[in-house]
C-alpha cells in the first residue's frame, strides 16, 4: 500500500444489532434483565457452594469456578452491549477493543478447557466411585483449575499479538456487537492467506482439541454406565452427567458453530445470534442448568432462604421489643413526673 493512503486506526465503530432507534432501547431492556439475572444468579450459586458444606465436593468446586467464570466473561461483554443501545457513540478505542478481544479470548479458552476438566471429574465419579474422593484431590482440582486459565490466558496472548498487530488502515466499521477475530480479520489491509490461516487454526484447534476430550471423556462414561447392571442405577450414573452434558452442547454448539468455519462462509447477520447465545445468555444459563435437577443445590438455597427469614424475623422481633421497651419507659416516666 502506498505511504501517503496509509491511515492508523485508532478507534473502530461497533455497529451493534440494529440502527433503528426503538429497537435499541428494546435490546437494552433485553440485555438488562439477561445480564442482572446472570449476576444474580452465578452470584447466588457461588454463595450457596462457598457457604454449605455439604456442597464441598470435586463436581461443585468446579461448578462454583465455572460460575465465577460466567460472571468475568459476561462482564466482558454486557456492559458494552449496553452503552451502545442508549449512546449514539457507538465508538471503542483501539486499546479497548484490544483488552475485549484479550479477555474474551482468554475467558473463551479457559471454559473450553474448564468444561474439559469437569468432563473428566464426571467419569472419575461413576467409573470410580470409591475412590472419587482420592483421585479428584483437593491439589488436582485445584490444578485442573489453574491449568485451564493458564491455557487461556496464554493461547489468548498468542491470538490477540498476532491479530493486532495487523495493518488496520481505512475502514474502521466492525459489524458486529464486540471486537471478534472474523470482522478484524476482514477489516485488516494487509492481511495474508497464511496468517489469516495461522489465527482461525490457533482459535478452532484449541476449541476443537479440548472438545475431543470431552467427547473422549463420555465415550468412558457411557462404557461405564453400560457396565452397571440395574436400571436405576444406570439412570442415577447419567443423571450426574446430565447438566454437565446440556452446557457442554449449549456452549460448544454455538461456539463451533462461529469458529470452525472458513471465513468463507462467515454471516455477519446470521452469527451475530449465534454470538450471543455464548456471550451472553450461556452465563445467565448456567446457573439454572445445575441448579434445576440438582437436589443438594435446592436443600442449600432452602436452607439459606430459612436462615435469611430467620434473621429477618429476629430483627423484627428485636425491633418490636425496642420499640414496646421505649413506650413502656415513656409511661414510666410520665406517671413518675405525675407524682
Amino acid at each position: 500500500m502506498d505511504e501517503k493512503n496509509f491511515s492508523r486506526v485508532n478507534q473502530f465503530i461497533l455497529l451493534g444489532f440494529t440502527a433503528d432507534l426503538w429497537l435499541q432501547r428494546v435490546l437494552f431492556f433485553i440485555f438488562l434483565i439477561i445480564y442482572i439475572i446472570s449476576l444474580l444468579g452465578n452470584i447466588t450459586l457461588i454463595s450457596l457452594i462457598c457457604a454449605d458444606s455439604r456442597l464441598h465436593t470435586p463436581m461443585y468446586f468446579f461448578i462454583g469456578n465455572l460460575s465465577f467464570l460466567d460472571l468475568w466473561y459476561s462482564s466482558v461483554y454486557a456492559p458494552k452491549i449496553l452503552m451502545n443501545c442508549i449512546s449514539e457513540d457507538k465508538s471503542i478505542s483501539f486499546a479497548g477493543c484490544l483488552a475485549q478481544f484479550f479477555f474474551s479470548a482468554a475467558l473463551a479458552f479457559t471454559e473450553c478447557y474448564l468444561l474439559a476438566a469437569m468432563a473428566y471429574d464426571r467419569y472419575v465419579a461413576i467409573s470410580n466411585p470409591l475412590l472419587y474422593s482420592q483421585v479428584m484431590s483437593p491439589r488436582l482440582c485445584a490444578n485442573l483449575v489453574a491449568a485451564s486459565y493458564l491455557g487461556g490466558f496464554l493461547n489468548s496472548t498468542i491470538i490477540t499479538s498476532k491479530t493486532f498487530t495487523l495493518n488496520f488502515c481505512g475502514n474502521n466499521i466492525i459489524d458486529d456487537f464486540f471486537c471478534d477475530l472474523p470482522p478484524l480479520v476482514k477489516l485488516a489491509c494487509d492481511v495474508k492467506e497464511s496468517n489469516q490461516a495461522v489465527l482461525y487454526f490457533i482459535l478452532s484447534s484449541n476449541i476443537i482439541a479440548s472438545a475431543m476430550l470431552i467427547f473422549a471423556s463420555y465415550l468412558f462414561i457411557v462404557a461405564a454406565i453400560l457396565r452397571i447392571r440395574t436400571t436405576q442405577g444406570r439412570l442415577k450414573a447419567f443423571s450426574t452427567c446430565a447438566s454437565h452434558l446440556t452446557a457442554v452442547t449449549l456452549y460448544y454448539g454455538s461456539i463451533l458453530f462461529i469458529y470452525s468455519r472458513p471465513s468463507t462462509s462467515y454471516a455477519l447477520d446470521r452469527d451475530k445470534v449465534v454470538s450471543v447465545i455464548y456471550t451472553v445468555v450461556i452465563p445467565m444459563l448456567n446457573p439454572v442448568i445445575y441448579s434445576l435437577r440438582n437436589k443438594d443445590v435446592k436443600d442449600a438455597l432452602r436452607k439459606m432462604a430459612d436462615r435469611a427469614k430467620c434473621s429477618h424475623i429476629k430483627i423484627l422481633g428485636k425491633q418490636w421489643l425496642h420499640f414496646n421497651l421505649q413506650i413502656i419507659s415513656s409511661n414510666c416516666h410520665q406517671l413518675y413526673s405525675q407524682r
